[in-house]
């Protein structure tokens, strides 16, 4: 399957092991290479997420998982909101590394990184396929320092199995493969100040799902 082009709407999609669609969220490419798929979005960016993990509230998305073991759920169209995204994702690595940009005055500053721990990539003709396995690392914009985020909710979902232990697996290496690359400054953090100044390119049109989704997988 032939890149990308800079500018094109791309669709991530979190594909559950059914083959049900969890999530998807409309992006725009950045850069294409063999190293990486560089995608971004930026407010009003379109998403369909499942319902109950889109209220937000923790003890809701507890709920979201268990929906997600019995394989059923309800989607909700969503809105990105707030902040620029910039996402890096190696092709067969088991984590993609995002920036998020916030409002400062007249422009932007990158509010942190944020490393998350999900499947390779699978390409498709809109997109490209994966599945977010809850757990994350929250890293400072300076890269000094980080910390473990979700660890209760990735604990949870390798209690109902949606985790397996093979995943499980994959995704101890690749918490050492990200630190590393945070210690070595290597991967996407050679690259940390190139990638902080980066801005959203004014003229693109704020990304749009192409099509509708029914509103319940089983």
């Amino acid at each position: 399957m032939r890149g990308f082009e800079t500018g094109q709407t791309v669709v991530r999609r979190d594909v559950h092991r059914s083959g049900w669609v969890w999530s998807e969220q409309a992006l725009r490419v950045v850069d294409d290479t063999g190293e990486a798929l560089v995608t971004a979005c930026a407010p009003g960016a379109q998403a369909r997420w499942p319902a109950l993990y889109a209220q937000g509230d923790r003890s809701v998305r507890t709920e979201a998982f268990d929906a997600m073991a019995t394989g059923e759920w309800e989607f909700a169209g969503a809105v990105w909101q707030e902040t620029d995204l910039l996402l890096w994702k190696p092709p067969t690595s088991w984590f993609s590394v995002n920036a998020f940009f916030v409002p400062d005055g007249d422009g932007r500053r990158l509010r942190n990184w944020y490393v998350n721990f999900e499947h390779p990539t699978r390409r498709t003709e809109a997109g490209f396929d994966t599945l977010d396995l809850t757990v994350d690392l929250v890293v400072a914009p300076d890269l000094t320092h980080w910390e473990w985020k979700d660890e209760d909710e990735y604990a949870h979902v390798r209690r109902l199995g949606i985790v397996s232990d093979t995943e499980h697996r994959a995704v101890d290496a690749a918490r050492g493969e990200v630190l590393a690359m945070l210690t070595e400054r290597s991967g996407i953090f050679a690259q940390a100040e190139r990638w902080a100044a980066w801005r959203w390119e004014p003229a693109w049109p704020t990304p749009r799902l192409p099509r509708p989704v029914a509103a319940t997988r089983r």
